[in-house]
C-alpha cells in the first residue's frame, strides 16, 4: 500500500544545510519562472510568439519543480518518507506532463527563430497568434495524452517484492525494479513515447538550426550574422541543458552510471534547469533586461514619492 523514499538517505549533519539550499534554489526558480509569466503577460513589448513560448515554458517549470521539490524537502528533514502506491503514480503521471511539454515547446521554439531568420519580411504572418495559441494547445494536450498512455500501464503494475524506492521522487525506473508484475510492454511503451518525444523533436532541432546556421553563414554583413546568431543563442543554450540532462536519464543505459549519480543527474534536471532557463532568457534578451529596469526604474520612483510625501 506504500512505498519508502529513501531520498538522500541520513544526511546527519549536513540535512539542515541541504534543506536550507533546496527551499533556496525552489524559492528562486519559482520566482524568476513567475517573474517571466508576468512580465509578458503585462508588457505589450513581449506580445511575440517566442516570449509566449518562454512563459509557456516557465509555466511547466514551476509545474514539475511543484511537483517535486516540496515532498524532497520533507525526505531531507526525516531521512526519508512514505508515500502512498497511488500518491506515488500521481506524481509519476505529473512528472511527465511538463516533461513532455518542455520537449515539444523547444522544437516549437526552434521552428519559431528559423521562420524569425529564414523568413523576417513574412515571419508575422508565418507566426500568427493563431498558430502560437494551436500549438501551445497541441504542445500540452499531445503530452497529456502521452503520459495518460504510459501512466495506464504504469498504474497496472502489482507489488509484492520490497517498497523501498531509493531515489527522491517516484520515477519509472525504480518503480518497475520493485513489481513483480510483467513489464515488459510498460517498457515498449515507454520506450516509444521517449523516442517520440524526447528523440524525434530533438532531431527536428538539429535539423532546424542545421537550416538556420546556413542562413547566418549567407547573410553578407559581420553585423547581421551575430544579430541573428544572438536571436537564437539563448534557445541554444537552453536546449543543450534541458536536453544534456534528460537524454542522461532516461536515455543513457542505467547500468552505465551509479544510483547516486542517476540522483545527482536528477537534482540537476529539478533545481538547475528551471532556474538557468528563464536567467538565460533575461541575461541575454534585450527585450526582457529593458523591461525589468522599466519596471524597476517605476517602483524605485514610486518608493522615493512614498518616502518624500511622508516626510
Amino acid at each position: 500500500m506504500e512505498f519508502f523514499l529513501l531520498g538522500f538517505g541520513d544526511l546527519h549533519g549536513l540535512k539542515y544545510f541541504c534543506f536550507t539550499l533546496f527551499l533556496l534554489l525552489y524559492l528562486m526558480a519559482l520566482t524568476v519562472n513567475l517573474l517571466v509569466i508576468i512580465l509578458v503577460v503585462v508588457t505589450e513589448a513581449l506580445h511575440c510568439p517566442m516570449y509566449f513560448f518562454l512563459s509557456q515554458l516557465s509555466s511547466s517549470e514551476i509545474l514539475f519543480t511543484t511537483n517535486i521539490v516540496p515532498n524532497l524537502l520533507r525526505l531531507v528533514l526525516f531521512g526519508g518518507g512514505n508515500v502512498s502506491v497511488s500518491g506515488c503514480r500521481v506524481q509519476f503521471f505529473v512528472l511527465c506532463v511538463p516533461t513532455v511539454t518542455q520537449c515539444i515547446l523547444l522544437a516549437a521554439m526552434s521552428f519559431d527563430r528559423h521562420a524569425a531568420i529564414s523568413n523576417p519580411l513574412h515571419y508575422t504572418s508565418i507566426v500568427t497568434f493563431k498558430v502560437q495559441l494551436h500549438v501551445v494547445i497541441f504542445c500540452w494536450s499531445s503530452s497529456f495524452m502521452m503520459s495518460l498512455l504510459v501512466f495506464t500501464f504504469f498504474s497496472q503494475l502489482q507489488f509484492c517484492r520490497s517498497n523501498i524506492i531509493n531515489h527522491f521522487y517516484c520515477d519509472i525506473s525504480p518503480v518497475m525494479e520493485l513489481s513483480c508484475s510483467d513489464t515488459s510492454t510498460l517498457e515498449l511503451v515507454t520506450s516509444l513515447a521517449s523516442t517520440l518525444v524526447i528523440v524525434s523533436p530533438c532531431f527536428f532541432i538539429i535539423g532546424t538550426y542545421i537550416s538556420i546556421i546556413v542562413t547566418i553563414t549567407r547573410i553578407p554583413s559581420k553585423c547581421g550574422r551575430q544579430k541573428a546568431f544572438s536571436t537564437c543563442s539563448s534557445h541554444l543554450a537552453v536546449v543543450c541543458m534541458y536536453y544534456g540532462t534528460l537524454i542522461s536519464i532516461y536515455i543513457y543505459p542505467p547500468g552505465n552510471h551509479s544510483v547516486n549519480a542517476n540522483k545527482f543527474l536528477s537534482l540537476l534536471y529539478t533545481f538547475v534547469t528551471p532556474l538557468f532557463n528563464p536567467i538565460i532568457y533575461c541575461l541575454r534578451n534585450q527585450d526582457i533586461r529593458s523591461t525589468m529596469r522599466k519596471y524597476i526604474n517605476i517602483w524605485g520612483n514610486r518608493i522615493e514619492y512614498l518616502e518624500c510625501h511622508r516626510k
